[in-house]
């Protein structure tokens, strides 16, 4: 099969979820025989044409001079672009800045669509915004030959909303169990002498309640707060937690050796996320034998069972930080870790995404 995959800020990944997914399942397509197209932004630090395979398209994204806005552009010029190739099918990952696009699509290509998380929920975004990814949401639904729903709570939602069925296929990771202190050494750290929180500083994954619970507690042990912090949020979290010595703002880190060590040696690790479907980052935590604290919902007690500690308050935080050790728990960790390698691993998550692109191939009588 000839396949396209946009949506993303392009390959080998150094951004987030979607760039990680698009790295791993593209290059397993092409070990499979399958020509694949990826779309990155010119401004993607990778210039070459060709990655381990796949074939990389370098698109015109003018984000980082008009904002937002500039994201429709980009995805604009993916799918002029996508028009000319005469793929069988397209993979578009997510739907917030394309699916307006939808009438430019190549009729003759099947276009299956990853729902994501529920975007227009997310707080940070205002009425009028939300509102508009909502009908982004509805084009995505209503103009894709196929959907993939990342979680349970995905499917349940898009089938009792728009009554459409969709496939449910996780993302995946890969269990980690190669310890190297010396990673810990370049970031002045100790095994187990310090909690952690990795996501994107935005209020929909409860950073500011993790960091009032910290801040209240008395213990001193030091928090990592990874991401990028060079934000309006972020900036608004500093000038409030500045003061907690404890509360250590890292930045964001992209090398995965250094992020599977960091959860490894912690002590706790902080998952707030509560809007979307399975998120990449609670995965790679479960992989690299974290114990996991996590906001109480049905997207991570679907994934994480009983193997996790969960919160919702500020109070809940500074309790657990008192009360849970992971020396205490280290059958949530080891159930969390095999579930990993059964049900999660990369391998397993892209055999699935390519039986399901076989499936809908044969369907629309191409195979």
């Amino acid at each position: 099969m000839k396949i396209a995959i946009f949506g993303t800020r392009g390959i080998p990944n150094h951004y987030g979820g979607f760039e990680q997914f698009a790295e791993y399942f593209s290059v397993y397509l092409a070990e499979k025989g399958h020509k694949v197209l990826v779309y990155n932004s010119h401004n993607h630090p990778y210039k070459a044409n060709n990655f381990k395979g796949v074939q990389i398209v370098h698109c015109y994204d003018p984000e980082y001079k008009i904002g937002t806005a500039g994201q429709f552009i980009y995805d604009l010029n993916c799918i002029l672009d996508i028009r000319k190739q005469k793929v069988d099918i397209i993979l578009q990952l997510g739907y917030t800045s394309s699916s307006i696009w939808h009438f430019l699509l190549p009729k003759k290509s099947i276009v299956i669509t990853n729902m994501d998380g529920l975007e227009w929920k997310r707080t940070k975004y205002s009425k009028l915004v939300q509102k508009v990814l909502l009908f982004a949401e509805r084009l995505a639904v209503k103009n894709s030959d196929y959907l993939v729903a990342d979680s349970l709570g995905i499917q349940k939602y898009i089938h009792h909303k728009y009554q459409k069925s969709s496939e449910y296929i996780a993302y995946g990771a890969y269990p980690f169990d190669q310890p190297n202190l010396s990673v810990l050494e370049r970031y002045g750290l100790q095994p187990n002498g310090y909690h952690m929180i990795l996501a994107r500083l935005e209020p929909e994954n409860s950073i500011e309640i993790l960091l009032e619970g910290i801040a209240s507690n008395t213990g001193s042990t030091t928090v990592l707060v990874i991401g990028n912090h060079n934000t309006p949020y972020g900036n608004y979290l500093k000038s409030k937690y500045g003061f907690c010595s404890k509360i250590r703002f890292v930045g964001p880190i992209y090398q995965i050796d250094d992020l599977n060590n960091l959860r490894y040696f912690s002590e706790l690790y902080f998952h707030g996320h509560t809007v979307g479907g399975t998120n990449p980052s609670l995965l790679e935590a479960m992989a690299s034998k974290a114990l996991i604290i996590a906001h109480r919902n049905e997207f991570n007690a679907a994934i994480l069972k009983e193997n996790a500690f969960y919160f919702e308050t500020a109070d809940e935080v500074n309790k657990l930080l008192d009360y849970t050790k992971k020396s205490d728990n280290l059958q949530k960790v080891v159930n969390n870790f095999e579930a990993i390698a059964n049900e999660f691993s990369w391998k397993i998550i892209n055999g699935k995404y390519a039986q399901f692109f076989e499936e809908c191939f044969s369907k629309r009588g191409k195979w």
